[in-house]
């Protein structure tokens, strides 16, 4: 069973979830399906992947209790401002099939927009309503935090950003600590399998019986982060999910930290980047 984190507010999130960027409606279905069968209860999607009714057929198809499964999706720049980020969440839960979603984030600040902290109004607004059960956003950093935290009494739950061993955010994961926000893992193996190759991982792994995947997502969940790996292979399902039954020591995680590179990531730069 994979364990839980409390957000900010008292709600529980699995700690280890899957990622649904990429593949389209009928894919992501046979994914969500079997992502459930085999223990998963966090399914992350976002109305830009276009692939919300698929997320939500899998669930079905799946037969698992809606309150046992944990669904988070995000609102896209097009829909950013109060009244249209309303109808954005609408959509969303008309999409997914579902009457509420547990987690509903803003996916790109979008500064040069400047709608972020409007959307965020709405936000809370339906997080009164019973809409969603927990809100936060993707890709923020410390200043739009601030232009939150100025405007809103409500604090985001979660800061999902791009996190992996080649770029591990220390910075912005001690920000959102100290801010009581949890940081959720996208892309927590880096993009392209690359990473994997990474002899260190290999090194370790051998000592535990472990792959390196398995060795990178430890990394993340001992240092209390949320990871949405995402895979179409149901073996590579299979074990993405097994990494809590063993422990990496303190050694081993500093051996990891050696890898580290602010280079080798996407180089989406959240004050820059703009998502549609």
């Amino acid at each position: 069973m994979v364990p839980t984190v409390t957000l900010n507010n008292g709600v529980t999130m699995p700690q280890l979830g899957l990622g649904t960027a990429g593949p389209g409606d009928d894919e992501t279905r046979r994914r969500v399906r079997e992502a459930l069968t085999l223990g998963y209860r966090l399914i992350d999607t976002a109305a830009r992947y276009g692939n919300e009714v698929g997320v939500g057929q899998g669930i079905a198809d799946a037969g698992i209790p809606r309150e046992e499964v944990f669904v988070g999706t995000k609102l896209r720049g097009s829909d950013q401002g109060y009244d249209s980020t309303r109808k954005a969440l609408d959509a969303s839960l008309n999409r997914l099939g579902l009457d509420y979603v547990d987690l509903y984030l803003i996916h790109w600040p979008l500064p040069r927009l400047d709608q972020y902290a409007e959307s965020w109004r709405a936000m809370a607004e339906m997080l009164d309503e019973g809409k969603i059960r927990a809100v936060g956003v993707s890709n923020f950093l410390p200043e739009h935090f601030d232009r939150l935290a100025a405007e809103s009494s409500v604090v985001p739950a979660v800061n999902q950003i791009e996190l992996h061993p080649w770029l591990p955010q220390r910075e912005q994961r001690a920000d959102d600590d100290r801010r009581g926000i949890v940081t959720q893992s996208w892309s927590p193996l880096a993009r392209g399998g690359d990473l994997l190759e990474e002899p260190v991982f290999a090194t370790i792994g051998d000592r535990y019986g472990r792959t390196p995947g398995q060795v990178i997502l430890r990394w993340h969940v001992q240092l209390r982060l949320v990871p949405i790996p995402k895979s179409g292979n149901a073996e590579r399902l299979r074990q993405n999910l097994e990494v809590f039954d063993f422990e990496l020591t303190e050694d081993d995680m500093a051996e990891i930290d050696t890898v580290a590179d602010s280079n080798r990531g996407s180089g989406l730069d959240p004050r820059t980047h703009e998502e549609f």
